[in-house]
């Protein structure tokens, strides 16, 4: 299938690439020079020959199995497998003469015997390598007569024994044995690729066919996580994605980003006409390599969900039903009410929350919204109550606001500290990455109070687990300098070179205190004080050390102290500046770090400048021909806070969904219902709609322009895939609302506004369309000085100069356990579903995990007289809800875990307003709770749901 958008080669190369010396042989008479290592398939691809090949793809290391791409080597007897035939110098190979030609043709003979040939109606028709193998090598007939087989029902008027039955028991993709050529691809993409090695070939010779785990199990059933890799590899239609064999196989394609998290996967998105078939995961993609996870694989429906809101709607209270109206009429309502807030309740009184999961441009709009038409800094975003410790803390230490490495760089790890975040479930595909080092030989440290998968998994098992009691994280980081500096492991070269060694002196003598000691902190934080010691060691000494960090690092009242931990650990051991090292958030949202370099938040604006600065405010100035506010603004619990108090009064939220996901739903709840004029602009009716008084109906990634930035600072292109459904990308929404309160906003492509963003913003200088469709993508700082980008940070010197190490004194969160709430919740995700769920509850991943459910100790379990299934309440000082319980040694006892993927439990009910102290991220993972049997429902959910109902109900249309 031809890629209509980017002339890149996608011809499968039968191999994989290697890096060495370079080699020279000639292949039927054209001299071509590869790299030493590198197959005789791929040298000959690389010469534009392509030879016959069933098992080979070059996603996968070379297994030899079908035999149909043997060649001839001068000096060498028998014909060799070419894709498992390394090249030596001077080699000369033969890959079309007589001899090879007709052994081609006996093996797809063979091939072609146990196959149904049922061409015209297989899904695959078109699309099918076998097909076009038996083709290449010049298949005409078949001598073999009919005799035992897979494909037949019946054979002899009796039931064929070898016959199995399709299994469609997946949501998304079927397997057809009948079609099954034993290349083994699938097995070895699941084992190499993904690393859940969920499949296997069972039976031998004849009999052999593939199967996802033991006997009772199917694709459904077994441990196969649907990230779609062995769809992907299958060579026939064995494995054959459900939307194909409904729509037919693809004719265009276009390569996009995914809208999941933060990983930033590019994807072929493949279509008929403008109908969507398939997201085929794009092998040049520099963030994941061809490989995806089961949401962005298959998790898209929701594009065409019925739930979707395609016509703007207005209220005038939010007691009303909604009524639809035109475009014009809902943004002449909007602007009417806003400026009418403005006139009696002043400039201030008006804010805007921008969105980690639209466009980079579509962000920098909505910010723009705030400070040159509403006049105000009042700006806030999902990413800071994330990710914003991040922000803060590596600004301090490192002098810039994102992580240090690009994904590649894991490659090179020797040693991996995996904190507070969960990649396998929340960024499925750095995770297989990872596994595929840790198979390597590389060790892990894993940092959590739960039993993640990485623990220990298929094949892959951590040095060390820390179980940590949740909000110790600063006494368990703090407890490793100790460590390192005590017993002198730390690089003193690299400190003293790059690193401020009186700030240095200072911490050194902080952390060597007897009290930051392993076994002075066991009591407060549960781990042991030699686990401890054997993980701090190992770091220090282990050789490339990279640390990897979630949000149950930032989410906490002390979230940005361990960042600076983090970063302190991270120069203490040298652990900067080259491949295999540093220090990698790994952000929640597809464009988290984005809607953070865009200005999302109140005191800064685009690339992390305070506004109180002159000079960065007369930069803008210019450009908008405005007068910037120089107070910071309000965050989103201060927005909400005065609006309480009846001085905040109108608000705009695009593709947010803070009655869900931010904490303490009461309290958000109140300030929505105190607020003249919220305006949501979103997919679906969601909770904050709920409150809202105009509704403008937003578009998905597909059907729009623009940029999103990942966890690497990676900027990929989001491309249109097809036409809005409800008329206008979130750009065109955010600019017609901005002229109807009198802008003069000009915008006619995306591109005009990533202009801006480069003109006004030195990381973004050298940032152009065309730039990132020549290279793929660039990660900023991309400027004079990096003119290609920048994939890996503070190679020579900090970007702040000399590296900062600060002084990290662990506070107890405000946040006690007690006899009335003596267990400690935390929260988090899983891989089928994502963020508040919006998009992945409207897909079929609802078939994985179609409730929250809550983890919960066997001893906690029956201490209460909880069984596994059982309803349970779970109460803390801030409020209550009920979903089932999950008995489960993950958790640790004293510890309970939950996600917040449906709005029926509403699970930040519970959750406090305690807050990180530098940037109000909220403590989302640590809150002391009760739990007790219930009998269904809380009093409060019930009433919650009948809100609801009542807040989405629509005028039937004149």
């Amino acid at each position: 299938m031809k890629d209509f958008i980017i002339p890149w080669n996608d011809t499968d190369m039968g191999t994989p690439a290697k890096t060495g010396a370079p080699v020279t042989l000639t292949i039927d008479g054209f001299e071509v020079t590869v790299p030493e290592g590198t197959s005789v398939m791929r040298a000959a691809s690389e010469a534009g020959i392509q030879v016959p090949k069933l098992c080979a793809t070059d996603s996968l290391e070379a297994f030899g199995s079908c035999r149909l791409c043997v060649v001839e080597i001068e000096g060498r007897r028998g014909t060799p497998s070419s894709c498992t035939t390394p090249v030596t110098e001077g080699m000369v190979v033969r890959t079309q003469s007589k001899k090879v030609q007709k052994i081609r043709r006996g093996v797809m003979e063979l091939y072609i015997s146990d196959h149904p040939l049922d061409c015209l109606t297989c899904a695959a028709n078109g699309d099918c390598e076998l097909q076009d193998m038996a083709g290449a090598v010049g298949l005409r007939d078949v001598r073999y007569a009919a005799g035992e087989n897979h494909f037949e029902v019946r054979q002899n008027g009796e039931e064929n024994p070898r016959y199995i039955a399709k299994d469609t028991s997946n949501p998304y993709f079927a397997y057809d044995p009948s079609k099954c050529i034993v290349c083994s691809r699938c097995v070895r993409a699941c084992e190499e690729v993904q690393g859940t090695f969920a499949l296997t070939i069972e039976g031998r010779g004849f009999d052999s066919r593939v199967s996802p785990g033991a006997a009772d199990d199917d694709f459904l059933t077994s441990d196969c996580v649907s990230c779609g890799a062995c769809v992907q590899a299958c060579p026939t239609g064995t494995l054959q994605e459900k939307s194909v064999i409904e729509l037919g196989t693809p004719s265009r394609s276009v390569v996009t980003t995914c809208a999941y998290c933060g990983v930033g996967c590019s994807f072929k998105a493949e279509l008929n006409g403008d109908e969507l078939v398939r997201m085929v995961p794009w092998k040049h993609g520099k963030a994941n390599r061809g490989h995806s996870c089961v949401k962005g694989r298959f998790a898209w429906g929701y594009a065409h969900h019925q739930d979707r809101i395609l016509n703007p709607m207005i209220r005038d209270s939010i007691d009303q039903p909604w009524r639809e109206v035109s475009w014009d009429e809902a943004l002449g309502f909007a602007a009417a009410r806003l400026k009418g807030i403005q006139e009696k309740h002043g400039r201030r009184s008006l804010g805007v929350i921008t969105s980690s999961r639209c466009t980079n441009e579509e962000t920098f709009l909505v910010q723009k919204l705030a400070r040159a038409v509403f006049l105000n800094n009042n700006t806030d975003t999902c990413a800071r109550v994330c990710h914003s410790p991040t922000g803060y803390g590596l600004g301090q230490t490192f002098g810039t606001s994102a992580g240090t490495q690009d994904f590649d760089s894991v490659e090179h790890t020797d040693v991996v500290i995996v904190m507070g975040a969960n990649p396998t479930d929340a960024h499925p595909v750095f995770g297989s990455r990872l596994k595929k080092r840790l198979r390597e030989g590389a060790k892990l440290i894993v940092i959590d109070p739960r039993r993640i998968d990485l623990v220990k998994s298929s094949h892959v098992e951590a040095a060390h687990h820390l179980p940590l009691k949740p909000g110790t994280n600063v006494a368990v980081i703090t407890a490793m300098a100790h460590v390192i500096v005590t017993e002198g492991l730390a690089d003193e070269a690299f400190i003293r070179d790059r690193c401020d060694w009186n700030e240095y002196a200072e911490y050194a003598e902080f952390v060597a205190d007897p009290r930051h000691s392993p076994e002075a902190t066991e009591a407060l934080t549960g781990v042991p004080a030699e686990a401890l010691r054997a993980a701090a060691r190992t770091f220090a000494t282990g050789g490339n050390g990279a640390i990897y960090y979630g949000l149950g690092v930032t989410e906490h009242s002390q979230g940005s102290t361990t960042v600076m931990g983090i970063a302190n650990l991270a120069m203490l051991t040298g652990n900067i500046g080259r491949p295999g090292v540093g220090v990698n958030p790994l952000r929640g949202q597809n464009n988290v770090q984005g809607s953070c370099d865009m200005g999302s938040f109140p005191h800064e604006l685009p690339g992390y400048r305070h506004v109180k600065n002159a000079d960065v405010r007369e930069v803008f100035e210019r450009a908008w021909g405005v007068e910037i506010d120089p107070e910071p603004g309000l965050r989103i619990p201060n927005m909400l806070d005065a609006a309480v108090d009846g001085t905040f009064k109108g608000l705009y939220v695009q593709g947010e969904d803070i009655l869900q996901s931010d904490p303490d739903t009461r309290h958000v709840a109140a300030g929505l219902a105190a607020m003249e004029c919220v305006i949501v602009h979103d997919l679906f009716l969601n909770e904050t709609a709920n409150y809202a008084h105009v509704f403008l109906p937003g578009s998905t990634f597909l059907e729009k322009d623009g940029t999103f930035t990942n966890a690497e600072r990676r900027i990929n292109m989001v491309r249109e895939v097809m036409k809005p459904l409800n008329g206008y990308a979130d750009w065109e929404v955010t600019q017609a609302l901005a002229n109807a309160m009198g802008a003069n906003w000009t915008y006619s492509h995306p591109r005009e506004i990533m202009a801006e963003i480069a003109a006004t913003t030195p990381s973004f200088a050298g940032v152009t369309y065309d730039l990132i469709t020549e290279k793929g993508s660039v990660q900023w700082p991309c400027n004079e000085a990096h003119p290609e980008g920048t994939p890996l940070m503070h190679v020579d010197e900090f970007m702040r100069g000399k590296g900062r190490f600060i002084v990290t004194e662990y506070v107890a969160t405000d946040e006690k356990t007690g006899p009335r709430f003596p267990l400690l919740l935390t929260t988090g995700r899983i891989l089928s579903q994502y963020n508040v769920g919006a998009q992945t509850r409207r897909t079929d991943n609802n078939v994985w995990h179609d409730e929250d459910m809550l983890e919960i100790h066997p001893h906690d379990a029956e201490q209460r007289g909880v069984k596994d299934g059982d309803w349970v309440k779970l109460a803390s000082r801030s409020g209550e809800t009920a979903l089932r319980a999950r008995i489960t040694e993950r958790v640790s006892p004293g510890v309970v875990y939950t996600t917040f993927h449906h709005p029926d439990t509403q699970a930040n009910v519970v959750t406090t307003d305690y807050s990180d102290w530098a940037t109000n991220c909220p403590e989302y993972k640590v809150t002391a709770v009760q739990v007790m049997p219930s009998n269904g429902p809380t009093d409060w959910q019930e009433h919650y749901n009948e809100l609801a109902a009542r807040s989405r109900r629509i005028e039937a249309a004149e």
